[in-house]
Formats: C-alpha cells, structure tokens, sequence
C-alpha cells in the first residue's frame, strides 16, 4: 500500500478592493516611495474597508472561491484550521464562524496563532489528519486584518502590512506527492522585539492602554530583520539537508512576505536563484498569515506536477520554519 500524504488540492485567495499606495502614505507620515520600495519592496497594499468585517470577511471569499473551483461541497469539509493574529473576537474561534457561514456544517475547528508562520503551522497539523486517514478533507485558512491593528501614524509599520486571506483544501494523496517534511520552532525570547502589549490578559484593554496606543503593533526592525534572515534560511536548510535537495531541486521557493530584502537573504541562503524566487509584496505588503496562500494563488498558473516547492517563515514571538510540498496537480 503506498504512504498517504497530505496534498493541496486548490487554493483561492481573496484581498479588499481598496489599494493603500505609497504615494498616499507620504500624506500621512514622513516617508515617500524611494524609502519604503527601497527597504521593504512594496508598492502598495489592501486594506478591508466597512463597518463591522473582521478577518472572517476576507476568509469566507478564498474559502468560497476554493470550494466553487475544486468541486467541493462545503457539507463534506470535515475541519477548518484557522490561522490568523487579528480574530474577529478573542472567542470564539474565528475558525466556527467561517466553517458556519461557508455551510461547513460537518466539520470542526479551532484558530491558530503563531504570528506570520501561522499558516505554514496550520499547514503542518492539518496534514497529519490527513495523513492519519482520520480525515479525508481539511480546509487550512490563513489571513488577517492588519490595518485593524497598525498605527498610521508610525511609519516604522504602516508601510508593511496589508490585508488579505487564502486557503488550501487538503485531500489524501498515495503519488509521492504532497507535504514531504517540515522543521518548526519558535523562541519566546523574541516577544520584546515584535508584539502588541495590551489586549490580552496580562494587560486587559482600558482607557490607558487606549490612549498609550498599546493595542497596535509594536517592531523592532533592525532585530526581528537579523532574526528572520538567519532563520528563515536556517529552518529552509535543514529541510533540505534532511531531503538531499539542492538550489538545483527546488522548483520555487515559497517566502513568508515580510521584507523583500529578507526574501533576498534567505534566497541566498538555500542557493536558489532569484527567478525560482516567488514575490507579490510589491502588491499586498505583508498580510501575515495571507502571505504564503497568496503567494500559491497568485503563481498556481506556474506550478506543475511534482513540483518541489519550499516553504520558509518567520513571525513574531519568535515563530519559524520550512516545508517541503512536492505540488499535487
């Protein structure tokens, strides 16, 4: 019998119609085009406008995008892994609100939060219920709402992130292809570095954190940049290493969109060529856990059959890894 693995059947993904330009972010803190394109590589970025859409908004577009295109009906999704830093509430999981408003009555679900790896985590345990032949089909959603928690007047972070969401339906696959590997860590070392302070249960949400702006994003740059070059590239290093791979191999790399200048680094890192380099942060910015999904719906075009692409991450806290996904079709 041959071993089961966890493929990607599709991938859809969804970003807001309103596009936040560089140009319009010179009207609204000291920065101009040249500085943001020439540090971070972005040109622009979605925001989701309108009254009362969280995250699950965006989610339950790629989702329903998703199902359209691989046939699938909702009733026969058996778990929803959500992976996202902005739920729409701290509970429930955002997860119960898009499996229901999808029509994903037969499955379960829960949120994953591990910052700007949160997908390629959720992509990893999602697998192993595939591959333990408990479950036959697995929606992984990645994405959030960043400008919900991004001070615009703190050039430091409204020049990077954007909104945006994706997902994958993972379905058992006995061809040798699918998720082949995977290396995970994380460091709580790293939260100074790259987190929001107020909000959660240390320090519960008041008129003083309000007014302190604790509830928006805070980063170190110069740190979490040294962090992530060298991790990134590590964590993608060892997967190979651990497959016999070589920049000669890969048939793309898969970047987290955080900086392209990391994207960069970590390219260079692993020996794989700029051309086999995938990059949208020009249009998205970093859309956090929407980044990787993004990513495979924007190029799915370019994918073949037994493709070997690799997946590498960083977020804050810290989070990191790699995987190796050999693609299904």
């Amino acid at each position: 019998m041959s071993k089961i693995t966890a493929s990607i059947k599709g991938v859809h993904g969804y970003v807001p119609d309103y596009i936040l330009t560089n140009s319009e972010l010179e009207k609204m803190v000291d920065t101009n085009d040249e500085w943001i394109t020439s540090r971070t590589g972005i040109k622009e970025r979605r925001i989701l406008k309108g009254e009362g859409l969280g995250a699950s908004h965006m989610m339950v577009k790629a989702v329903e995008g998703l199902l359209a295109k691989t046939n699938t009906s909702a009733a026969d999704i058996e778990m929803v892994i959500c992976c996202t830093s902005t739920p729409d509430l701290v509970f429930p999981a955002t997860a119960n609100i898009v499996a229901t408003q999808v029509g994903a009555v037969n499955a379960f679900g829960y949120d994953i939060q591990a910052a700007c790896s949160g997908f390629l985590y959720g992509l990893t345990t999602g697998s192993q219920f595939i591959e333990s032949g408990r479950l036959k089909k697995v929606l992984v959603i990645g994405g959030d709402k960043m400008s919900s928690i991004i001070d615009y007047t703190d050039r430091a972070t409204c020049i990077i992130f954007g909104d945006g969401a994706g997902a994958v339906l993972l379905e058992a696959n006995e061809e040798g292809n699918g998720l082949m590997d995977f290396w995970l860590r994380s460091d709580g070392s790293g939260e100074p570095y790259l987190h929001m302070t107020a909000g959660g249960s240390r320090k519960p949400a008041s008129h003083e954190t309000v007014d302190l702006k604790e509830h928006f994003v805070y980063q170190d740059g110069k740190t979490v940049f040294k962090f992530a070059v060298t991790n990134m590239a590590y964590a993608a290093t060892q997967v190979m290493q651990r497959n016999n791979l070589t920049g000669d191999d890969i048939a793309y790399l898969v970047p987290h969109q955080a900086n392209k200048r990391i994207i960069d680094a970590t390219a260079r890192g692993v020996g794989v060529p700029d051309e086999k380099v995938l990059m949208n942060i020009e249009k998205y910015g970093n859309t956090t856990n929407g980044t990787i999904p993004l990513l495979l719906w924007d190029f799915e075009s370019k994918f073949k059959k037994g493709d070997n692409l690799l997946i590498a991450a960083f977020g804050g806290g810290f989070t990191w890894g790699a995987a190796y996904l050999k693609w299904a079709y």
